[in-house]
């Protein structure tokens, strides 16, 4: 490189002048040509109208990247939409308020005098199901049939006597139920539920898809005596029907 100032001539990397230390000046770096994808898409710039001209719109070439996303997206939906009803119906099943679904009939084990089983699916929680025998009730069950099956997601349960605290304790709760569930296919599943020993409503996640009888079976209890029955105020059920 020679300076400008003595024209002495410097390496190529040098700054400054070796002999007046003039600032040297390299100029710009020779431009290097992009690699062959990079002037694909690469925008060429639109030359400036000329004054008192009307710009006219010419032909803009489309970018390759978006047409392949609009093309990729296109044939996604086109194979999705034989799926997309049952997808819409599965995620309004999952995450809608479950309705009630109360069976068509309900029978038990057996049955005390005045407290049949029934009363355990009424809508009301003062009046109560309890099997004849005194004691435990381990075994004594609860069997409900629905007129249609039903995709079953939530049981409720208010054990004891009634909701009401000062009569809760007067007779045995149950501690465990056993709840299988039976399909229109006669397909049975089965999940034993635990409940708390406190009056009041609780609520179980308990699903079955096309259920058409729902069982329940006293596996322990609180309270347990000769004289005292388990004793069950309401059974409800959840969910929707098919």
């Amino acid at each position: 490189m020679a300076c400008p100032n003595c024209r002495t001539r410097n390496a190529p990397d040098r700054t400054l002048c070796v002999r007046c230390a003039l600032v040297l000046d390299p100029g710009p770096a020779p431009a290097v040509r992009p690699p062959w994808w990079r002037r694909l898409l690469r925008r060429r710039p639109r030359s400036a109208p000329a004054a008192g001209t009307r710009p006219r719109r010419g032909w803009r070439r489309p970018r390759v990247g978006l047409p392949i996303v609009l093309v990729l997206l296109a044939v996604g939906v086109w194979f999705a939409l034989p799926y997309l009803p049952g997808l819409f119906g599965l995620a309004q099943q999952e995450t809608g308020t479950p309705e009630a679904v109360p069976p068509a009939t309900c029978r038990g084990s057996s049955e005390a005098d005045g407290h049949p089983a029934a009363a355990a699916v009424d809508g009301f929680n003062n009046r109560y199901w309890a099997p004849k025998e005194a004691g435990g009730g381990v075994g004594e069950h609860l069997e409900c049939d629905f007129a249609q099956p039903v995709r079953l997601l939530k049981i409720v349960v208010f054990a004891g006597t009634s909701a009401r605290q000062d009569e809760f304790l007067t007779q045995g709760r149950p501690a465990r139920i056993t709840v299988e569930l039976t399909s229109k296919d006669g397909e049975r599943a089965e999940r034993t539920i635990r409940l708390r020993d406190q009056a009041g409503q609780q609520t179980f996640d308990v699903r079955g898809k096309g259920t058409v009888r729902a069982r329940l079976t006293v596996a322990s209890s609180y309270g347990a005596g000769e004289k005292r029955r388990t004793a069950v105020a309401e059974v409800e059920f959840f969910g929707r029907r098919e």
